[in-house]
């Protein structure tokens, strides 16, 4: 049986799967029902500092995205940080440390940009018996609006200042939790690490508005007739939250940086994939709030029967294998050349692949009287379309054509001329290879 325990900064759990910081870590009792359920740790929903009260609309808090038969891919959520008073966080806290010492808790933080704020809750924090503490530098709405959450995390220079700030005047592990709301998530990453972070954690939630009602002309969720931009999470953002972590892991500034992946870990597929992209540790929400918290079982599960086919004894065999490569555009060998091929027998006849590619793309499927629908390799570049929009999985695949073919396409015999697109002569600057 594969083994997926972790070790992450020193700090251990049974699996990599952590609750993210949100509604269903917000008290002691919904943290108690997910240790019980199996999860490996928790990030406690976001503390702030003592003074006037955070108060949470009353009204709908989230709005959705759904795909077909209502599977919820996506939802937006215009709730803030706890709304319960901070010292009865930090006895609940303390209450179930004590009780689960095999589990990780993490403490997120967020207080006001100020060097005495962050110095005044730290203490209290560890007193706590935390593991460590998140920065929360990501929430797009309402706290944002108040200097904290993303107007921190979209400022490198607030990031590398309070990142320093909590390794001074504190003794547990620092994860910075970053904002996708940025051009170039490489920036807040590389502040994060010349701040002494010991790790980060992302993505925080996209800034967004899922829809507006056509009857009020308010958007979703709407209060009173208005509504707000709100914070996008679940499966529909994991593509996006997957290329951050993968920017993070291979540049060079922040290589080494340990990373908490977040972001649409729906399935154990989708941790597995932010594990092979360098990630020490998974943090889950939607899914949690979508099937509750026994889909442990079926991540945990899936994890290690993936592993123990693969011949995975621990996490630490594939993670980060996918990383070296992911690459830049100009650097895919050009040489590759690859053709659709439609398997007759588990064709449906429906159509969707000719239609999308004699509409919008080659005209490179053809169809005939009787509905077969075929190949045409002469037109065929490859582009995947096909496969994409095929409802019958694996009815078409792509094939590659070997050195010493003939593409059909350009009549020319496929070979390793080029390198890459440095060397292509299509690139007007390049020069070719001998």
């Amino acid at each position: 049986m594969a083994d997926l325990s972790t070790d992450f900064l020193g700090i251990e759990s049974p699996n990599p799967f952590w609750l993210a910081s949100a509604p269903p870590t917000d008290k002691e009792y919904n943290v108690r029902r997910a240790f019980d359920a199996g999860w490996g740790g928790v990030v406690w929903k976001t503390l702030g500092a003592e003074g006037p009260p955070v108060v949470n609309v009353n009204g709908p808090r989230y709005g959705a995205i759904y795909g077909a038969d209502r599977r919820l891919l996506g939802l937006n959520n215009i709730e803030l940080i706890t709304d319960r008073p901070l010292q009865v966080n930090l006895d609940e806290m303390a209450r179930v440390k004590k009780d689960f010492p095999d589990r990780a808790l993490i403490a997120s933080i967020m207080v006001p940009c100020e060097e005495a704020a962050w110095r005044e809750i730290l203490p209290r924090v560890e007193d706590t018996g935390a593991d460590g503490i998140e920065l929360n530098f990501g929430c797009p709405h309402g706290m944002s609006e108040r200097g904290m959450g993303s107007a921190v995390g979209q400022v490198p220079e607030y990031i590398q200042m309070v990142t320093e700030w909590c390794k001074e005047y504190g003794k547990l592990p620092v994860i910075v939790k970053l904002t996708p709301n940025i051009t170039d998530i490489r920036y807040p990453a590389r502040a994060a690490n010349a701040g002494g972070a010991d790790a980060v954690s992302l993505i925080n939630t996209i800034s967004s508005i899922t829809s507006v009602n056509l009857d009020t002309f308010s958007p979703e969720p709407s209060i009173d007739g208005k509504g707000s931009h709100g914070g996008y999470c679940g499966p529909a953002v994991k593509p996006i939250a997957l290329n951050m972590v993968a920017e993070i892991a291979r540049d060079p500034e922040t290589k080494g940086l340990p990373i908490s992946g977040i972001g649409g870990i729906n399935t154990w597929r989708d941790a597995a994939e932010y594990i092979a992209l360098g990630c020490g540790t998974v943090q889950v929400c939607t899914a949690a709030m979508t099937y509750g918290f026994k889909i442990i079982d079926e991540m945990t599960a899936g994890l290690a029967r993936w592993m123990d086919e693969a011949g995975h004894e621990t996490l630490a065999d594939f993670q980060g294998r996918a990383v070296p490569n992911v690459t830049d555009w100009q650097y895919l060998n050009l040489n590759y050349i690859a053709k659709a091929r439609i398997d007759q027998a588990a064709c449906i006849k429906c159509g969707r692949c000719y239609a999308a590619c004699e509409d919008t793309s080659h005209q490179a499927i053809s169809m005939s009287s009787d509905r077969v629908f075929e190949v045409i390799d002469e037109e065929c570049v490859a582009c995947n379309l096909c496969v994409d929009v095929c409802p019958v999985e694996d009815c078409i695949t792509m094939v590659e054509l070997q050195p010493g073919e003939v593409d059909p396409r350009t009549g020319k015999t496929v070979k390793k001329e080029y390198a890459n697109w440095t060397t292509h002569p299509n690139n007007p600057g390049a020069q070719a290879a001998e």
